[in-house]
C-alpha cells in the first residue's frame, strides 16, 4: 500500500508543478484597478487613458478608475506608482516629461524610472509639427535652416522643458541653428501668437496645428516623429526633409510598480494591446491627435532608456537649469 501512494504523491506533486505556471498566466483581477495621470482632465495624457479604461476593464472583468494627480510635470503620479503595492492594482499612464525628461531636469526625484516602474507597453505617439508663420519665408525644412543662419528667428512653446521646447533644442542641436526659445504658459497661448505673428514658429501638438494648418493660417514643414502621421500622410518627417535622424517623439505609456509579476505584466500588456487596435478606441485618439503605439515590455523598456539618455544630452547641451 506504502509503495503505491509514493507513485500517487509523486504524481501529484508533479501535476501541480506543471499546472501552477498555467494558473499564474492567466491572472484575474478581482477589484477595480486604478490607473493615475499624471495631469489634470482634457489633455492628452488624460484623453489616452480614458479611451482606453473602459474597454481595458471589460477584458480584464474590473472597472479602471482614472485617478487624476497633476504637478511636477507627472512626477508626483510616478512617484505614487512608484511607491504602490506590485499587486496589478496600480497602473501609470506614464509619460515623457517624467519617465525621459524630467531626471534630467529636476536635481530630486522621488523615483528611478527605469528602476522603480517596470513598462508593461507604450500608447500612443502624440505627433507635433514644425509649424512657421506665412510670413517666414521657408517653404520646407532646409529653407528654415539657411534662414535661421541668415537671421535672428523665434519659437515658441508651451513651456521650459516641455516636449515642444525639446524638440526645438533638439532641432538647433542637430542643424547648427540658433532659434531663441520663447515659453509660454501653455501651448494655447503660444500658438495665438503664432498665428499674430508675434512669433516664427512653433514645434506644436497635431491637434493645436491642424486647424490652423488647414485654413492657412499656419504652413507646416514636417512631422517631429520617425515615421509619418496617419494625421497627416503627406507631410513628411522632419528626418526625411533634411535633419538625419531627428525624432522628437511626445509619448505615453502604461507602467507598473516593480517587482510586479511577469504574469500580471503579460496579462495587462495582452489586454492592452487588444484594445489599441480596436476601431473605435483608435478613433477617438487619432480625433485628439494620437497615434495607437502599442508594443511589449521589452520593446517600451528600450525606448524608455534610448529616450532618458537622448534628452539628457539635449538638455545638457542647451543649458537647461535643473528644478528641486
Amino acid at each position: 500500500m506504502i509503495r503505491k501512494l509514493i507513485p500517487c504523491a509523486v504524481a501529484g506533486a508533479l501535476c501541480a508543478a506543471f499546472a501552477a505556471p498555467a494558473t499564474a498566466q492567466e491572472w484575474q483581477p478581482n477589484k477595480p484597478i486604478r490607473m493615475l495621470v499624471g495631469f489634470a482632465p482634457g489633455g492628452g495624457t488624460d484623453t489616452t487613458a480614458r479611451a482606453m479604461g473602459n474597454k481595458l476593464g471589460e477584458l480584464l472583468g474590473q472597472q479602471i478608475i482614472i485617478d487624476n494627480r497633476p504637478g511636477a510635470s507627472g512626477n508626483i503620479a510616478t512617484e505614487i506608482t512608484a511607491n504602490a503595492a506590485p499587486d496589478g492594482y496600480t497602473v501609470l499612464m506614464g509619460t515623457i516629461a517624467s519617465l525621459a525628461i524630467n531626471p534630467a531636469l529636476y536635481k530630486k526625484l522621488g523615483f528611478d524610472p527605469l528602476k522603480d516602474v517596470l513598462p508593461v507597453s507604450q500608447a500612443v505617439d502624440s505627433t507635433n509639427i514644425l509649424v512657421v508663420h506665412p510670413s517666414v519665408a521657408a517653404k520646407n525644412v532646409t529653407e528654415l535652416v539657411a534662414l535661421a543662419k541668415a537671421k535672428p528667428l523665434n519659437g515658441g512653446s508651451s513651456g521650459v522643458g516641455g516636449a515642444g521646447h525639446l524638440a526645438l533644442e533638439l532641432f538647433n542641436l542637430q542643424t547648427g541653428t540658433k532659434i531663441v526659445h520663447v515659453p509660454y504658459k501653455g501651448g494655447g497661448p503660444s500658438i495665438v501668437d503664432l498665428v499674430a505673428g508675434n512669433i516664427h514658429l512653433i514645434f506644436a501638438t497635431a491637434a493645436s496645428a491642424v486647424p490652423h494648418i488647414n485654413t492657412g493660417k499656419l504652413r507646416a514643414l514636417g512631422v517631429t516623429t520617425a515615421k509619418r502621421s496617419a494625421l497627416v500622410p503627406a507631410l513628411p518627417t522632419i528626418a526625411e526633409a533634411g535633419v538625419k535622424g531627428f525624432d522628437a517623439n511626445n509619448w505615453y505609456g502604461v507602467l507598473v510598480p516593480a517587482k510586479t509579476p511577469r504574469p500580471i505584466i503579460n496579462r495587462l500588456n495582452k489586454e492592452i494591446v487588444t484594445v489599441l487596435k480596436m476601431p473605435d478606441v483608435t478613433k477617438i485618439l487619432f480625433a485628439s491627435g494620437l497615434d495607437a503605439a502599442p508594443t511589449t515590455p521589452e520593446q517600451f523598456g528600450a525606448y524608455i532608456k534610448s529616450e532618458k539618455d537622448k534628452w539628457e544630452k539635449v538638455i545638457k547641451a542647451a543649458g537647461l537649469y535643473h528644478s528641486n
